[in-house]
């Protein structure tokens, strides 16, 4: 087990003394979770723990991260085994605004193979005007798939951005079209 320590910061109530870190292998390339206490606290299709680390807010991020198995691994492979449903048990912890926080619930009520538009998502949340709210919501998702931020769409359907690139989001929207909800 490899340990890496991150400078001291403020702590604030999300922040977790020790996080297991594991990369898995998937057909999209490698996918790093960062798990403390069952929850993921961020993941992410790279093989760089500190990517992933660095997702948080540094007051949020773990005093300690060890190599370890996570919990959410066996999610993430029965997903790309095609139960698209295995991510929606998995818990997830983020600290954000309030908004953030409704934002990151309401991603992951979206079903899969039925992407939104940033404009449909803005309205979801309650907010139809607040679309670019509503993006930065999932701009500063830290828990890739788990909270399925690449669902959300540009108005007429163009992929937009996504931290993890154009090309995974096509191939995971492509395979939940495929599979279905």
């Amino acid at each position: 087990m490899t340990a890496v320590s991150y400078a001291p910061a403020p702590i604030d109530a999300t922040r977790v003394e020790t996080a297991s870190i594991q990369t898995v292998e998937t057909p999209d390339g490698p996918f790093t979770i960062l798990e403390a206490r069952g929850e993921v606290l961020a993941s992410g299709w790279t093989a760089d723990p500190v990517a992933i680390v660095d997702r948080l807010r540094p007051a949020a991020r773990p005093m300690r991260v060890v190599e370890a198995p996570t919990d959410a691994a066996a999610a993430v492979a029965a997903y790309y085994a095609g139960d698209l449903a295995a991510i929606d048990a998995v818990p997830v912890r983020q600290s954000g605004t309030a908004m953030q926080s409704a934002g990151w619930q309401a991603l992951r009520r979206i079903t899969p193979g039925e992407p939104l538009t940033y404009t449909g998502f803005a309205a979801a949340l309650g907010s139809p005007g607040a679309v670019r709210a509503a993006a930065s919501v999932c701009a500063r998702n830290a828990a890739a798939l788990f909270v399925p931020c690449h669902r959300v769409l540009r108005t007429g359907g163009a992929l937009g951005g996504f931290a993890w690139g154009v090309e995974v989001k096509q191939r995971l929207l492509t395979r939940e079209a495929r599979l279905g909800g």
